[in-house]
């Protein structure tokens, strides 16, 4: 029939999922506050572990699939583009620093104008 009690069943724990990532993540900055004396290579494995685990967790709910699946969409497109070549590259730079420093120019006597002409109408 319809797809709809199929995603409720998958996301009926997604709340409980969502709120033992975000105790995670609250254990995670109250202990590296609390154990502040301790070697910071230990508070950052700690940190990493707990981290790879809320991401384990937050990955298993609807949205973080999701989302996991967007990320591997994104990764195929990034296959797809075509890069400049280092040629291609470096005339486009030319050119834009070229339009900057043309623009710059132009600016800059158009500042010079107008400052000339309010500095002699004020007198």
């Amino acid at each position: 029939m319809s797809g709809k009690p199929e995603v409720a069943a998958e996301g009926r724990l997604d709340g409980l999922k969502w709120g033992l990532v975000f105790a995670l993540v609250a254990v995670g900055a109250y202990g590296n506050y609390y154990f502040s004396a301790e070697s910071i290579l230990y508070r950052v494995v700690a940190l990493l572990a707990l981290g790879a685990v809320a991401g384990y967790i937050g990955l298993q709910t609807v949205k973080g699939g999701a989302f996991w699946n967007l990320v591997k969409d994104a990764k195929v497109e990034i296959r797809k583009v075509v890069w400049p070549t280092r040629q291609e590259t470096v005339q486009t730079t030319l050119i834009v620093v070229a339009v900057v420093i043309v623009m710059g120019l132009i600016l800059w006597a158009l500042d010079s104008l107008l400052g000339w002409a309010i500095s002699s109408l004020i007198g």
